[in-house]
């Protein structure tokens, strides 16, 4: 509007002062500074005379004009409420049963006694590697274990008797429980020609097929997965160290699997990686019908701050002044016509989620913000309520 009135002013300047164009110019051209400072009161006077005619032009308008040129606005009223505010992280599904099964001794692999997608039990045997031979000294050695008993049974009783000397009856015990350790030993070796499963799972993959030579800690012989206690790892940020604790509540997103669930922190880490400040937090997440898989991608929320009494508005409304401060406009004395004056308010805000931003301070319960139309209107200014 301000700009409409400059238009007016300086069109009916230059219409006054058209035919005083050439005499201005004259005047400059004598270069007389008595004449020239004459002249510009002259025009400043018409300025001031046309700008007083303006001005009553506008309150002669203002009382004809039915028809208010007032910016309609939508608004709504600040409400407390529960503020739940969540941390986004992205973790993978690991499972502390998923391992890969190395034989302990050298040999060829003989025989595999599972097939893939079978399920095992804990302690049942696999696989078997060729003995090489242990299996008759085994034997062998046992046979003497059995001579070395008896021999010690009948010098016990002949010492009982108080028969032979306590040498010979010391030999014969010192003898029989050296071999009885020396068969334990060999038996412990050929134990280890058998793969048995660590735990309860399911066989993942047999990775080398019988009759292959395989060798310790070289040789992957079968992966084997139990996935009914998994977890998710995830990296979390150091600044949130107070806030995410175990047994916080998490709620756990399989985009792949189209599945929400609720899972909780059952583990937090105690150190800080120096690389990137964060720290490990494992979640628990049950897994009944074993559609969860290990690596499987997952989006987590974790609920790190909480405000019952939360003022909450929409982002798109606020604005910010040259020294950096956020406000936004309401309404006040609001007639019965929802005609009302703007008033810009300055505000501290909070945390987001979403569309929406905690206010601090500034704002009342109950106020009425300006929401369709609050980057338009000025302070001070009237506008009028659309009702929606």
């Amino acid at each position: 509007m301000k700009n409409i009135y400059v238009l007016i002013v300086t069109t009916l300047l230059l219409t006054s002062c058209g035919g005083d164009k050439k005499s201005v110019e004259s005047i400059i051209e004598k270069e007389n500074l008595v004449d020239i400072r004459t002249k510009k009161n002259e025009i400043s006077n018409q300025i001031q005379e046309l700008s007083n005619q303006v001005k009553q032009l506008d309150v002669a308008i203002a009382k004809l004009d039915t028809v208010k040129k007032i910016p309609l606005i939508t608004t709504f009223t600040a409400k407390q409420s529960v503020f739940n505010h969540f941390l986004e992280l992205q973790g993978n599904v690991q499972t502390k049963k998923n391992i890969l099964i190395y034989p302990e001794m050298s040999g060829i692999l003989t025989k595999v006694f599972v097939k893939e997608g079978q399920k095992v039990s804990k302690g049942q045997l696999l696989a078997r590697i060729d003995d090489g031979g242990l299996r008759q000294q085994v034997a062998q050695m046992q046979i003497q274990a059995d001579l070395a008993k008896t021999t010690f049974e009948r010098q016990e009783r002949l010492w009982n008797q108080k028969i032979g000397s306590e040498i010979e009856f010391l030999q014969a015990k010192s003898t029989y429980e050296a071999q009885l350790k020396a068969v334990s030993q060999m038996q412990s070796q050929l134990a280890k020609t058998g793969i048995r499963a660590p735990f309860s799972g399911i066989i993942d993959d047999i990775i080398t097929e019988q009759g292959t030579v395989v060798a310790p800690g070289q040789s992957q012989l079968i992966r084997i997965v139990n996935l009914s206690d998994m977890y998710i790892e995830t990296d979390v940020p150091e600044s949130y160290l107070s806030y995410i604790t175990v047994d916080k509540k998490v709620q756990v997103e399989f985009s792949v699997l189209g599945k929400t669930m609720d899972g909780k922190i059952r583990q937090t880490g105690n150190f800080i990686n120096p690389a990137n400040r964060t720290f490990k937090v494992e979640i628990a997440v049950p897994n009944k019908d074993r559609s969860i898989k290990p690596n499987l991608t997952a989006k987590l929320k974790v609920n790190d701050y909480t405000n019952e009494k939360a003022l909450l508005i929409p982002q798109s409304i606020i604005s910010e002044n040259a020294n950096g401060e956020q406000y936004i406009y309401v309404v006040k004395n609001k007639s019965a016509s929802n005609e009302g004056v703007a008033e810009r308010i300055i505000i501290e805000t909070g945390k987001t989620q979403g569309d929406v931003i905690e206010v601090l301070k500034g704002l009342e319960n109950g106020a009425e913000i300006i929401q369709e139309g609050a980057r338009s209107v000025k302070d001070g200014q009237i506008v009028k309520v659309l009702d929606i």
